[in-house]
Parts: C-alpha cells; sequence; structure tokens
C-alpha cells in the first residue's frame, strides 16, 4: 500500500502547482523575493514608510462554496476569497501588500481548482496585492467528493500616523456609501433555506433579474474597492473611518470604525436597494430588520469625512463608474445605528 492508495496522490498536487505557477506569478509586485515553491513566500516592504505598520486579515467565503460546487462554476469564488480579507484590511487605511490562501479537498481535481486559483489571481489583480503562496491539502473522507473549503490571508501597510482606528472620527461626519455588487459572501446559509423552502432551482430565471438564473445571481463576486479608495487617500481626502459591510450588515459592521460616545444616523431612502435583495425579502418571508442584519442591502463599503469633502470624494468615486451616495451622518450615541429596522 501506498499513499495514492490511501487517497492522496502527490504526483496530482504537483502537477497541480505547475499548472497554477504562471497565474501565481502574473500577480507579482516589485517587493516580491523568489517565487514559489519555498518553504515560505518573502516579501521585502515597500520604501518610502517612516512608521510602517503591518495590519492583517483573514476570512472565507463561507456557505457561497455550496452553490459553486452545485453548478460547478468554480471561477469566482476566488475572487470572493481575496475581497472578503482585502477590504477589511483596507478599513485601517493600509495598502494591501500579498495575500496567501488555503485550500483543502477531499480529492485534488486540477481543472476545478485551478479555475480557483484563476479567481484567487484575478481578485488579487484588482487589489494590487501580490499571490505570494499558499496550501493545497488533500483530505480523503474528510468532503464530499468534489467538494473544497477555502481561506485566506492578507497583509497591508499604512503609516502609523495615517492608521485609521475610530479616534479621527467626529461629529457630523458624512457617511459616503459605495455600491455593492449584490449579495457579496454574507448571508448564503439564509439565501439557500429561501431557495430550498421555495422548491427553486439554481438554474430558474425570475423576470427581475433579466434573464440571468439565480445561480448567476448569487455567484456573483464580491467587490474589490482598494483601488478606487487609495487613490482617495493619496488624492489627499481627509479620510476618518472606513467600514466594510460583511456579516451583520449596517448595524454590525458601521459601529466598528466609530470613537467611543458616538451613532450614526441612516437615512435608508438615500439609496437604492439593489431588486436581488427584495427578491429575497418577499421569497423569504423575511423581515426588514433580518434583512438588514443579514445583507448588506446594496452597501458594501462606507466612508466617513467631512462635510466640506462630501461632494469632492463622491465625485471622485463617480470618476470612476462608482455610484457614491450619501446615506447618513455620525451623531452623539453608544454605537447603535439610527434610521433603519433593528
Amino acid at each position: 500500500m501506498d499513499y495514492k492508495e490511501a487517497g492522496v496522490d502527490v504526483e496530482a498536487g504537483r502537477a497541480f502547482v505547475d499548472n497554477i505557477r504562471n497565474l501565481v506569478h502574473s500577480t507579482f509586485r516589485s517587493e516580491v523575493l523568489g517565487g514559489l515553491g519555498g518553504f515560505g513566500g518573502c516579501f521585502q516592504l515597500p520604501s518610502g514608510y517612516e512608521q510602517p505598520v503591518l495590519v492583517s486579515g483573514t476570512d472565507g467565503v463561507g456557505t457561497k462554496l455550496k452553490i459553486a460546487h452545485m453548478l460547478n462554476c468554480h471561477d469566482t469564488v476566488g475572487i470572493d476569497l481575496v475581497a472578503m480579507c482585502v477590504n477589511d484590511v483596507l478599513t485601517s487605511g493600509a495598502e494591501p501588500l500579498f495575500f496567501l490562501d488555503y485550500l483543502a479537498t477531499g480529492k485534488l481535481e486540477k481543472e476545478q481548482l485551478t479555475q480557483v486559483v484563476e479567481g484567487v489571481a484575478t481578485g488579487c489583480k484588482q487589489a494590487g496585492c501580490a499571490l505570494l503562496g499558499g496550501e493545497t491539502a488533500e483530505m480523503p473522507g474528510f468532503y464530499q467528493v468534489g467538494e473544497y473549503d477555502l481561506a485566506g490571508f492578507c497583509v497591508g501597510i499604512v503609516e502609523k500616523s495615517r492608521m485609521l482606528d475610530g479616534s479621527q472620527v467626529q461629529l457630523g461626519d458624512v457617511a459616503i456609501a459605495l455600491p455593492s455588487s449584490g449579495v457579496h459572501s454574507n448571508g448564503f446559509s439564509l439565501v439557500r433555506k429561501i431557495i430550498s423552502d421555495q422548491g427553486l432551482s439554481w438554474s430558474d430565471t425570475p423576470e427581475v433579474f433579466g434573464g440571468k438564473t439565480l445561480g448567476e445571481i448569487f455567484l456573483t463576486p464580491t467587490h474589490i474597492y482598494v483601488k478606487p479608495v487609495i487613490a482617495a487617500i493619496k488624492a489627499g481626502f481627509d479620510i476618518h473611518g472606513m467600514a466594510h459591510i460583511t456579516g451583520g450588515g449596517l448595524p454590525e459592521n458601521l459601529p466598528r470604525c466609530l470613537s467611543a460616545g458616538q451613532g450614526i444616523r441612516i437615512n435608508p431612502n438615500s439609496w437604492q436597494i439593489p431588486p436581488v435583495f427584495s427578491w429575497l425579502a418577499t421569497t423569504g418571508d423575511v423581515n426588514p430588520a433580518a434583512m438588514y442584519n443579514t445583507f448588506n442591502m446594496g452597501i458594501g463599503f462606507v466612508l466617513l469625512v467631512p462635510p466640506s469633502q462630501s461632494m469632492e470624494v463622491i465625485t471622485h468615486f463617480q470618476s470612476q463608474n462608482i455610484a457614491a451616495c450619501i446615506i447618513g451622518e455620525v451623531i452623539s450615541g453608544s454605537g447603535e445605528i439610527v434610521g433603519i429596522p433593528m
């Protein structure tokens, strides 16, 4: 008996690494030292920082992967993985430098997992960070045939004096929202329950989605906000705080960028909620409070800026075809969000 008979194909693993080598190299920045295949990835810190602070973040894709498995569509979830990590790191004002992934599967299927890594590489290019390395684990008996799990880890950098930690936020600051591309990567246990309980198929095409299938709608990858937001920082806008709207929606994530004694008043009529959320609420009979506490409701990222700069910031994003809009302001409080169903 050998390792292959036990379910682990070492040669297939080596072939897979060779297969993705060019994908990984296509993401490299000038600071990357060495190539793929070492025991660790090496990255030289960029020059120009007086007190550089490294900011790290880790995340996964969640049960959205179940849809990818069922539809045998694997080229977008890697983008989701990168987005969930780099958008988090970005909220500190940090520029993502490099990313590592962990991919675990019951049986290594080269074509399937190459699609996954293609998505990871695409996400890294969108974020401007290097795919520095990763791990592919073949674990027979641990995962269902054809299924895999993903996790990722990102490191970014910011000048210590410019790091956002909530202390810069002031009463009266304006909340500017950047739209999401859809459900992103949170709330999929509820999405899948609604689809299942209603006897729907991922190939169904509800009229509201203009001919797209439910699978296409819900596999839309998470938007990556890094490049336009970093451009806004470099343009000199006085950004006081930022929030990535993930699990828990606006109620859970907006308070994370505030100082003590602050809350946010939100005007729920200030942005257009995408049809996917109205469809979920109606189809699943989900009440408004549960919707806002589960989904991003069309808002993927929020910046807090002084009122005097709000229109300039909006113009900056609109010039990049990002429909930014004012959704509220910072008020006195204790971390609560006023104006939306709770």
